[in-house]
């Protein structure tokens, strides 16, 4: 009998040491479940500034003076506070 509890024991610490330690323990599942907490704000992130970008495509394609007003931007010839308008001439 004293055998069977000396087995039952030895079993019982092992699969404790196993639950909280090692591949598939309570450590790795927490760890992991950071990791995909993380993951999905950054893909929050980066889905809004895919919006935003696909926006900007959008009015690129769409209106003519988008990519002047877009290419003044970069040269520095429009400031922040302004407002670019095209005149078109008929």
């Amino acid at each position: 009998m004293k055998l069977l509890w000396s087995i039952m024991i030895i079993l019982i610490l092992l699969l404790q040491v196993r639950l909280w330690v090692g591949e598939g323990s309570f450590a790795q599942v927490w760890g992991l479940e950071k990791a995909i907490a993380e993951q999905r704000e950054e893909n929050a992130g980066l889905a809004v500034r895919n919006e935003r970008l696909y926006a900007e495509v959008r009015n690129l394609r769409g209106e003519k003076g988008a990519v002047e007003e877009r290419a003044r931007m970069n040269l520095g010839l429009i400031r922040n506070d302004e407002t670019f308008f095209l005149v078109v001439e008929q």
